[in-house]
């Protein structure tokens, strides 16, 4: 095998490094000045503002002439447009979801972000002779889900904002109908890192939804187990917690998340 040269290992490092830098742009969703892009991709302004110029002279970036910030640009969005339809979220879910459903026994669904609500479209039946969960192609609100409450928790602040400020519909007594109390539930689901709506959507049924994310660290969509309050309580399991925590994390890596390293 060639040995490869000083100058080959610095071009695949400025090219990992332009990467993590559009990475960085499109998870931010705002433009970015060089110090702050520098610092949080820990390297020096000089090499970043280099690697900036360049992709603005061919269009990936934007540069705001007066304050110098940088955000993502045409070419970068229109590859995306491109790339979205070839990432394929059921297709991609499907064998971990039926390894969920195994190793759990209850019914299994990923969602995905729709403007009105999360669109089902992958579900695999559960074990019992009773069928519980949500038929495909459903679309589930928000506020009365545990895949619309993970999806507001860690979706766009704009999304989150646009649903809190609307007329929240009661589906049941146990439906969150007040902004503030549902914005308390989505910080502690933040912080969690998984969500439940138990007797929120119809008596007697709870879900528990983890998020999906894609490269960039945006969130696309949850992955959830759903059944009878009996069975997935209103704290659901250790358990159904652990696998439903680590079902979601396989899906995002396949999708190109890369989980920040904690400090």
């Amino acid at each position: 095998m060639p040995k490869i040269s000083g100058q080959q290992e610095e071009g695949v490092q400025s090219v990992v490094l332009a990467l993590k830098l559009v990475e960085f742009l499109a998870a931010a969703g705002k433009p970015m000045g060089v110090t702050a892009i520098a610092q949080a991709l820990g390297t020096t302004k000089s090499r970043i503002y280099r690697h900036l110029q360049t992709m603005v002279h061919h269009h990936y970036l934007l540069q705001e002439p007066e304050l110098e910030r940088y955000m993502i640009g045409p070419r970068l969005v229109a590859l995306g447009r491109g790339m979205s339809g070839n990432l394929n979220l059921a297709a991609i879910a499907a064998p971990i979801l039926h390894e969920l459903r195994d190793s759990l026994g209850h019914s299994c669904v990923v969602a995905q972000i729709a403007d009105d609500g999360m669109l089902v479209i992958e579900t695999v039946s559960g074990k019992s002779p009773i069928e519980i969960g949500v038929k495909f192609g459903s679309l589930l609100k928000f506020h009365t889900s545990a895949q619309g409450k993970v999806a507001l928790a860690f979706g766009p602040p704009a999304l989150r904002q646009r649903v809190l400020s609307q007329r929240l519909e009661m589906l049941t007594p146990h439906t969150m109908v007040s902004p503030m109390v549902l914005q308390n539930e989505l910080n502690l689901i933040e912080a969690q890192g998984w969500g439940t709506a138990p007797n929120e959507a119809l008596i007697g049924l709870n879900a528990l939804a983890a998020p999906i994310f894609m490269a960039g660290g945006r969130c696309v969509g949850t992955i959830a187990i759903v059944d009878s309050i009996q069975f997935i309580e209103t704290v659901p399991s250790d358990d159904q917690i652990s696998r439903i925590m680590d079902a979601a994390a396989r899906i995002s890596a396949l999708m190109g998340f890369e989980k920040p390293q904690e400090d």
